[in-house]
């Protein structure tokens, strides 16, 4: 994969490779079924330049043929590598001496085989890209389409009729060649299409880079991204940033995201931060679109790029099939689409086209009399969207037919006077009849094949424009420390002067009051005598815990004890504590028992867990769920990239299922919002400094009583 060193490839750099005026085919055949011929077969109609480079060739065909780069006329902006994999590193290497702007390496057998010379050889590729400035797609690859050049740099033509788009285009950036070519058969149902990226194996030009070219390319407006992952995902970040800022949305489909991939841990933090949730808080925080199969990519895309920002966030609802209406009112509570109820100005444009047996709200039922009259939709249309409450309106359709085809002009003309996007979800069986191209290539409709795909679009547009509005009204996100400024080094000395890699739980504690974060008193002791004096002095109730660096998680030891209110049972539960030491944690030298720790009972209060974990791909994660002895049952977690803003401390609590219990329950007090997440902020901030210094981080729990937040528990592991 790409070095992470380099940062991501600008537009500029990659215009030679993915834009080309001349290409050359290395390795040119007369052989019509080689690779080289068929990708010379897919150039047919190319724009630019064609060369054909093969020693073996004088001509081919009436085309003169090359014997290397050298001898091309001109300096190819890109080379084909149309050749098998033993002869790739030699031609790259001529590629790359004589000014090529970028090749592409179709050739197959490299990382992909998991065999350590075949790796190696991927490795050289990279080290010529970087120490020559060549730019090079895959190997392993089908290479790429520039649908405004009629580029099709590929040996798969995809079936793909490759023609300048009409109207704004959707580019395409997939790890996967297959499945990239196969979303570009979309134009064949009349999405306009810029791009065809793909990458492979990514020795060098991977998928951060095609979505900063397609954010940089005007004739690009929205980035539909098939993904699987990366060696270094961070990458991804810039290339959002890039993508904002021109103000495209990256619509993304990440695959594999099954959990077997999650990384163990000796915390809970370890079994719940696992690389797919650790993608999609990536994805959160680089503003992209996220979608949650390959079914809904182009939809969603299409979507973004024919539709500007929402003027009201009320979506209204109509048409001709009462299951169809309904249907939609369910999908719209689903994904938290608001469906507002019409005023009475806009009930008054209704009535005419509305009979006395339909519905006139919302949704409104226009009955199968919308069918009589073609005429009848638009009106109804562009009635219910002159309202301010509405800035999108859903008419599904339940058929597909030539009424469809007639009432299209009438609709497309209201969503177009109004500049509001009209939408329409076709559910019923035939998917490809009378109505569909003529929707697809209509500047001012939006199709859909499902209606809850539209509403899961329809949410996701409002999503991310409150995230512009947000960025309007606070500029660029910030990090601003809330931690003392002396923290970082004095949590490190302190890690540094304890001999454990698994700090106990005083010493984590310890470490942690350094960054601000509330914890709760004690005291170590070597006796029961000794506890009823701490306990004393500490005021009853109080909590009996053993300290031990090899006991991480004490409830499922037996030694802990909690709610002791006299001193004969603090003495009985030191007893019980020892005793249970003794039988079950025998393995445990003696040396590394330090001794049973007395601590105030805290009041009840709702259960917390924070913890962070290093990912060797992400860097510092900081996740935040239900936490006590539930923490593993329930798995109500959120997770982002360390470190986070108050903000987003916010946004975390705000994810969780179980977040109406921080509003107060069944009269329990509320928790001090605020107050957590400045402790969640101060946590991820102490996994972001102390990244090269520890692995894990587990606070579990934090009790929230009313306006305290308390660490009663911690678990800090240091890196080996």
């Amino acid at each position: 994969m790409a070095d992470s060193r380099r940062g991501v490839y600008a537009h500029e750099e990659l215009t030679r490779l993915f834009n080309p005026r001349s290409v050359a085919i290395y390795g040119a055949s007369p052989n019509p079924v080689s690779i080289g011929a068929r990708t010379i077969a897919n150039l047919a109609r190319f724009q630019g330049k064609l060369y054909r480079v093969n020693p073996r060739y004088d001509k081919i065909g009436d085309a003169p043929c090359y014997p290397s780069i050298a001898a091309v006329p001109e300096k190819p902006d890109c080379v084909v590598l149309a050749m098998p994999r033993d002869g790739i590193e030699a031609a790259l290497l001529d590629c790359a001496n004589h000014g090529t702007g970028g090749a592409v390496i179709f050739a197959s057998g490299y990382t992909e085989t998991g065999a350590a010379e075949r790796v190696a050889e991927q490795a050289r590729i990279t080290a010529i890209a970087h120490e020559t400035g060549i730019k090079v797609v895959g190997p392993n690859c089908l290479g790429f389409v520039n649908f405004a050049s009629t580029a099709s740099v590929s040996f798969a033509s995809g079936e793909m009729r490759v023609d300048p788009p009409r109207g704004p285009a959707i580019g395409i950036a997939s790890q996967s060649g297959a499945l990239g070519f196969a979303l570009g058969q979309a134009e064949r149902r009349g999405l306009p299409i810029s791009h065809v990226l793909t990458f492979g194996n990514g020795a060098d030009v991977n998928i951060a880079d095609e979505i900063a070219y397609l954010a940089g390319d005007p004739g690009c407006a929205v980035i539909a991204c098939l993904f699987e992952g990366m060696a270094h995902p961070l990458q991804l970040l810039e290339a959002g940033e890039r993508a904002w800022r021109a103000g495209k949305a990256v619509v993304i489909c990440k695959l594999g995201t099954g959990k077997a991939a999650a990384t163990a841990a000796l915390s809970h933090t370890g079994s719940l931060a696992g690389s797919t949730e650790a993608y999609f808080a990536m994805f959160e925080r680089a503003g992209f679109v996220v979608v949650p199969a390959i079914e809904h990519l182009m939809e969603t895309a299409a979507f973004f790029a024919k539709t500007g920002r929402p003027k009201a966030k009320g979506v209204a609802v109509i048409g001709a099939s009462g299951g169809a209406l309904i249907a939609s009112t369910d999908a719209a509570e689903v994904h938290g689409v608001p469906m507002p109820q019409p005023e009475e100005e806009t009930q008054q444009r209704l009535r005419p086209f509305v009979p006395e047996f339909g519905a006139l709200r919302n949704p409104c039922d226009l009955t199968a009399m919308m069918t009589r009259d073609h005429a009848t939709a638009g009106n109804a249309v562009e009635a219910m969207l002159s309202s301010d409450a509405y800035g999108a309106l859903v008419l599904p359709h339940s058929t597909l037919s030539q009424g469809n085809v007639a009432r299209l002009p009438g609709i497309s003309a209201a969503g177009r006077k109004l500049g509001k996007p009209v939408c329409l979800p076709f559910c019923g069986g035939w998917l490809a009849g009378p109505g569909l191209l003529e929707a697809e290539n209509d500047p001012h409709v939006q199709c859909f094949q499902s209606i809850d795909r539209c509403f899961a679009t329809l949410a996701a547009w409002h999503k991310r424009d409150e995230r512009v509005s947000a960025g309007e009204k606070h500029g660029p996100r910030t990090t601003t420390r809330v931690s003392p400024a002396d923290a970082a080094g004095k949590a490190a000395r302190l890690m540094a002067a304890s001999s454990n890699r698994t700090l106990t739980e005083r010493e984590s504690k310890q470490v942690l009051a350094a960054y601000g974060v509330p914890v709760v008193g004690e005291q170590l002791v070597q006796s029961a005598a000794e506890a009823v004096s701490a306990a004393e002095q500490l005021g009853f109730p109080v909590v009996l815990k053993l300290e031990s660096p090899d006991v991480p998680h004490k409830t499922e030891a037996g030694v802990i004890r909690l709610n002791l209110h006299t001193a004969a049972q603090v003495s009985k539960a030191f007893d019980e504590i020892i005793f249970n030491k003794n039988k079950y944690l025998q393995s445990i030298p003696p040396g590394r028992i330090y001794g049973v720790l007395v601590q105030p009972m805290l009041p009840a209060g709702l259960e917390i867990m924070v913890g962070a974990r290093i990912d060797p791909q992400f860097g510092p994660l900081i996740v935040a769920g239900l936490g006590g002895i539930f923490v593993e049952l329930l798995k109500d977690t959120a997770l982002e990239l360390a470190p986070v803003t108050p903000l987003e401390a916010h946004a975390m609590l705000h994810k969780l299922k179980g977040r109406k219990l921080l509003d107060g329950f069944r009269g329990s007090a509320a928790v001090n919002g605020d107050a957590l997440a400045d402790v969640i902020v101060r946590l991820s901030e102490f996994a972001s400094d102390q990244q090269d210094v520890i692995t894990e981080l587990d606070v579990n729990p934090l009790i929230c009583a009313g306006g305290r937040v308390v660490a009663v528990d911690a678990l800090i592991v240091k890196r080996l």
